[in-house]
């Protein structure tokens, strides 16, 4: 527990000096309770005292267990990016497991029970960068009032990126993007859609008379019922990178898929902004590894905190909840035994020593 309370240690306290609670102490008290189901500061509260003998073992307490508005007023006014930062810390070995041609997701999530009535849906945002093979966020930065792609050009530009691919949607297809990316020496495969469209002709002109099909990498899968057959191609993008000022843009690729289900049949194709010359097959798997952001954290985050349905609403609570949210799953999932992550979090909060064994494996990593 010592590891947390270390990283803990950088996020500034923006309490006046007679705060009763250490506020260390307090954040991993939360972060605990969060990762084994809680979602307000109500349930931090009481799941702090009912827990409180096992706390005690590696907490001093000097104040017992902190009320439920004594955690809100500290979410409310601490700064969600230190916060995350702290856990990057917690993470740092982990993290350091990427590798050469790692995919890094990129995308937001929207805080749909977090606005109120006279907001927008996306009013408040998370934006994540993932690490999609090691089912890590690197960082995650909020994103109020439609500034997404600033705060995705910000996340960027905390973490490395030499050596590895940088995905995104067609939002993060733009020239600023891009340029972030390459200043840290990363790789891009973007998503290239209507927002860039004279980029989007010039690309599917690159695809004409491109027929061979020794130059194409097909995927099949099947699975209840659904049967999914995806094309690859990858094609020079000439110097249509200088033309179009888009720095650093070699290729593009283009997949088409054709879905068959319960007996009918569709097809899609999308583009791709690459700014190196991969293989069919890397296109691929840089693509699907995409989605990860998506499978793995987004959609686990409703469906194992209920994220949509949070309702953590004032100053930056519902930012620093949600980091709460991803870094729980992070932890989680360093535990390596054969359980479902549903099993797993449900365990957490019902086994102290397994849910001991997941706190102190983060210091072994």
């Amino acid at each position: 527990m010592q590891i947390f309370l270390s990283a803990f240690k950088d996020v500034p306290d923006p309490r006046a000096s007679n705060a009763r609670h250490d506020l260390g102490e307090l954040l991993v008290i939360a972060f605990v309770s969060v990762l084994c189901g809680s979602s307000s500061c109500a349930e931090m509260a009481a799941f702090g005292r009912a827990k409180e003998h096992l706390f005690r073992d590696f907490l001093k307490l000097k104040h017992a267990i902190p009320s439920h508005d004594t955690f809100s007023d500290v979410f409310r006014m601490i700064d969600p990016k230190a916060l995350d930062a702290a856990f990057g810390k917690v993470l740092a070995d982990v993290a350091a497991l990427l590798k050469d041609g790692d995919v890094i997701a990129i995308d937001g999530k929207a805080l749909r029970g977090a606005r109120d009535k006279s907001e927008s849906a996306r009013t408040r945002m998370m934006v994540s960068a993932y690490a999609a093979r090691l089912r890590l966020t690197l960082t995650t930065v909020p994103a109020d009032r439609g500034t997404e792609l600033a705060a995705a050009i910000e996340a960027l530009g905390l973490i490395a990126l030499r050596g590895k691919v940088v995905t995104g949607d067609a939002l993060h297809c733009n020239r600023h993007t891009v340029e972030a990316i390459n200043a840290r020496g990363g790789d891009w495969c973007l998503a290239l859609k209507g927002n860039q469209e004279s980029l989007l002709s010039d690309a599917r002109g690159c695809f004409t008379g491109a027929n061979d099909p020794r130059q194409q990498a097909t995927t099949e899968e099947k699975s209840h019922g659904r049967r999914e057959v995806r094309k690859a191609r990858v094609v020079s993008a000439k110097s249509l990178g200088d033309y179009h000022e888009f720095p650093r843009l070699k290729a593009f690729g283009r997949i088409e898929a054709t879905r068959e289900v319960n007996g009918k049949t569709t097809s899609e194709t999308r583009y791709f902004a690459l700014s190196w010359m991969p293989t069919p097959d890397i296109l691929l798997t840089t693509v699907r590894d995409h989605w990860l952001i998506e499978n793995a954290l987004h959609w686990q985050l409703d469906v194992s905190f209920r994220e949509d349905a949070a309702r953590n609403r004032k100053d930056n609570a519902p930012g620093n909840i949600a980091v709460l949210r991803r870094r729980a799953l992070d932890v989680v999932r360093q535990d390596k035994s054969k359980s479902s992550l549903s099993i797993k979090l449900k365990r957490a909060g019902w086994d102290d020593d397994f849910l001991r064994s997941i706190l102190t494996n983060i210091a072994k990593i």
